[in-house]
C-alpha cells in the first residue's frame, strides 16, 4: 500500500481499478489508470492476470455453475464506469469472452495495454460479482491487496 503522497503501486492500481468497477464509479476507474506509472502498467496488468487466475480456481474448485449470460449481464452492469473511448473494445471482448473465443479477445486489446487493463478488470469485476455480490467481493479485494503487501507467514517462498 502506498504513503500518503505517494504514486500508488502497480498493485494497488490494479486493484483499484478493479474497486472502481465493482462501485460502479467511473471517475474511481479513471484516477486508479491516471495514477499509474507507464512502467506499471505491465506489472498491474500481470496482478490482474493473477486476481483473474485466482477468481476462475475458486469458481472451478467450488463447482459454481455460473451461466455465461448471467455473467455478460454482470460484465454489462459495470459497463458505464469504462472510459468511453474503450466502451465498444471492452463490449467486444466480453461478447468474445462468452463465446470462449480467446483469440478473439486478444484481438480486441491487440497491443494496447490500457485496453487490456480494462478488459481484465470487468472480467474480474463480472467474476467476483457473480461468486461473492458486492460488499463481501469488496472485501476479497481489501484481502487481497494486504496479502500482496504482507503474504502470510509460512507462505513465502525459500530463497
Amino acid at each position: 500500500m502506498q504513503e500518503a503522497g505517494q504514486k500508488p503501486s502497480a498493485e494497488d492500481g490494479a486493484l483499484a481499478l478493479v474497486r472502481g468497477y465493482a462501485e460502479h464509479d467511473p471517475a474511481a476507474v479513471a484516477a486508479a489508470l491516471a495514477a499509474l506509472e507507464p512502467s506499471g502498467r505491465a506489472t498491474a496488468y500481470g496482478v490482474l492476470g493473477g486476481l483473474l487466475q485466482f477468481t476462475l480456481s475458486i469458481v472451478e474448485i467450488g463447482g459454481h455453475h455460473m451461466g455465461v449470460c448471467r455473467l455478460v449481464r454482470l460484465a454489462d452492469s459495470v459497463a458505464p464506469a469504462v472510459p468511453p473511448s474503450y466502451g465498444p473494445a471492452v463490449t467486444e471482448a466480453v461478447r468474445a469472452w462468452a463465446r470462449d473465443d480467446q483469440a478473439a479477445v486478444r484481438r480486441v486489446t491487440g497491443t494496447d495495454l490500457a485496453c487490456a487493463l480494462h478488459v481484465s478488470a470487468v472480467f474480474v469485476t463480472a467474476l467476483g460479482l457473480a461468486l461473492w455480490g458486492r460488499f463481501s467481493f469488496l472485501n476479497v479485494l481489501t484481502e487481497y491487496g494486504q496479502t500482496l503487501v504482507k503474504p502470510p507467514a509460512g507462505h513465502r517462498p525459500a530463497p
